[in-house]
């Protein structure tokens, strides 16, 4: 066979196979893409609400949905992938870092410009453009929201320091349910005690032998 016809032959037999792998890789590049969308989306919607636990879980998805493809045993990230993991190892490293009272505000604006870091980064690299400021400043959180929050937080920590023993349970009673009549009965009693031992009314002792009569 001459080289032209073994070119056709080889044509015939791996088209289908390359349309394939083609039509493979198609869909993994859709499926990436789709779980990217899904963790900015979800970060961009809890963004005012960064304890939730939608919140949580789309930061720990970040390693694994930006990790980058695998093709014949050879990993490959794009830099804009990369650049979504070193803001994220950044930024996860600050929410590890407990900060001291006096520093809690200092703590906050940091951690505040790491977060608006990684989402820029996560925008660049899902093809969304927003500016800083726009995704600092763009979520909408009511005041309700943050109050309930805070009310919610106080009392998680009001009823472990009660029940660690760290705090004292404080009761104030004000008022008994009290029954009038053998409050009253009860009363009339101690007086006439009082009065029979002080002389001042006589005492009736009445002696029995204990047996009862019969018929």
């Amino acid at each position: 066979m001459e080289s032209k016809e073994w070119i056709i032959a080889a044509t015939t037999l791996l088209g289908p196979v390359l349309a394939v792998q083609a039509q493979k890789a198609i869909e993994r590049a859709r499926e990436s893409r789709n779980r990217k969308s899904w963790v900015f989306h979800s970060l961009m919607a809890t963004r005012a609400a960064r304890v939730s636990a939608d919140h949580v879980q789309a930061l720990n998805m970040i390693d694994l949905v930006f990790y980058g493809t695998q093709f014949l045993g050879i990993h490959r990230r794009k830099k804009s992938e990369q650049g979504v993991l070193d803001a994220w190892r950044e930024y996860h490293d600050h929410l590890g870092d407990r900060a001291e009272n006096n520093s809690m505000e200092l703590w906050h604006t940091r951690g505040e410009e790491l977060f608006v870091n990684l989402l820029y980064a996560m925008a660049d690299d899902v093809g969304y453009k927003f500016d800083r400021v726009q995704l600092k400043k763009g979520a909408y959180s009511p005041i309700a929201h943050g109050e309930l929050e805070e009310e919610q937080a106080l009392v998680r920590k009001g009823v472990i320091k009660v029940l660690s023993g760290e705090a004292p349970l404080k009761m104030n009673i004000s008022d008994f349910p009290i029954n009038q009549e053998a409050l009253a009965a009860q009363v009339e009693l101690q007086r006439n005690l009082n009065n029979a031992l002080s002389g001042d009314r006589a005492l009736r002792v009445e002696v029995t032998n204990g047996k009862s009569d019969q018929a």
